[in-house]
């Protein structure tokens, strides 16, 4: 696995050793200034100063390669390359609140091994630095500026495309604190979604510097054995472990906008019977944990796995939202544009096309 590139904060401190702090401080609002587009819409910055970045650091550190809009109109998808050739997505999706949610990737690749998802078959490549996250919602800011008959507000940001965030600690931290100092995100529109990396997990709670922003645990199952199947990285103990951590959380954190999220991934004939419904409900009353968000799979090439039907997706939520359950069920957007966790990077890197 190669490592990824030095952020352009420190790249400009070796270039400009004797700059006061301040000026870091006004390139940053100018990378999330709409009306400048390179650097040499920076004109608080001298002329030769902005040669020199003309040539030494990248405006922006992704270039897009591909980008699919879906029939609807209601998501969007890029595959972007990074400093080294290698691809990672970024999707833009439409809310509720007619505004825009972010899903950006945190790795090229994922070493977490997920069965069903498509980033799983590529292992781990690298991470990405705290410049590709954050720049992820500066291209999407860009191409929204350029479609002024779209809505143009990007709301909420979540951690839920290509690899594991808590793997990528200091980078996402780092990213997170960059859209939180230059946008008018708050915490509670970021959301993290994590397999549940508990060491990683437990860590945070001691961080001073962690961002208060919410979690989401990817659980796919109520039990260990079972859920190995699925997530082949799950720990000993974890479910045990978890249910303490949600509680650690809520003293830590808790409050009425930060809470704990279970995500469910429905696979028909896997997970989805009513049986592992009346175990999940089990095992989240053990928990601090406020609500459930079931996911209808989105299916990919190549994998065995399918969705669950309609009628068992149903069952399923009764079963939990009769025992008292907040379940809620996330949208299935952009399938006509491959818009599952991996698919458009693995089939734009392997010279294949996508068909809507």
């Amino acid at each position: 696995m190669t490592v990824a590139p030095r952020n352009r904060h420190d790249r400009f401190l070796e270039l400009f050793p004797k700059e006061p702090a301040f000026r870091l401080r006004q390139i940053e609002k100018a990378y999330f200034t709409s009306s400048m587009t390179g650097w040499e819409s920076v004109t608080t910055l001298s002329k030769d100063m902005r040669t020199v970045l003309e040539r030494e650091i990248p405006w922006i550190s992704c270039k897009a390669v591909t980008t699919l809009s879906s029939n609807r109109g209601d998501t969007h998808k890029v595959v972007l390359e990074g400093y080294d050739g290698q691809l990672y997505e970024s999707v833009l999706m439409a809310n509720m609140r007619n505004q825009w949610t972010i899903c950006v990737s945190s790795q090229i690749g994922c070493a977490m091994g997920c069965t069903f998802c498509a980033t799983g078959t590529m292992g781990l490549k690298r991470n990405l630095s705290s410049d590709e996250i954050a720049d992820q919602y500066r291209f999407w800011r860009a191409f929204l500026t350029e479609r002024p008959e779209l809505p143009q507000r990007i709301s909420n940001v979540v951690f839920m495309g290509m690899g594991e965030p808590l793997v990528n600690l200091e980078n996402v931290k780092a990213a997170i604190h960059t859209w939180l100092q230059n946008t008018d995100l708050g915490p509670t529109r970021i959301t993290v979604s994590t397999v549940g990396v508990l060491p990683v997990l437990e860590e945070i709670l001691k961080d001073p510097l962690w961002p208060p922003v919410r979690i989401a645990i990817s659980l796919h199952s109520p039990e260990e054995e079972s859920r190995r199947k699925i997530v082949p990285t799950t720990a000993p103990h974890f479910h045990t472990r978890l249910a303490k951590w949600t509680h650690d959380y809520q003293e830590v954190h808790g409050n009425r906008r930060h809470h704990v999220t279970f995500e469910y991934t429905l696979i028909s004939g896997v997970n989805d019977n009513a049986e592992e419904a009346k175990r999940l409900v089990q095992f989240v009353r053990k928990t601090s944990a406020v609500k459930v968000n079931v996911i209808p799979l989105n299916p990919v090439s190549g994998k065995a796995f399918t969705a669950s039907s309609r009628q068992g997706i149903e069952d399923f939520k009764t079963v939990l939202l009769n025992a008292g359950i907040n379940v809620t069920e996330r949208k299935t957007m952009g399938q006509d544009i491959a818009a599952a966790c991996g698919q458009l990077a693995l089939t734009v890197k392997s010279g294949g096309k996508v068909v809507g």
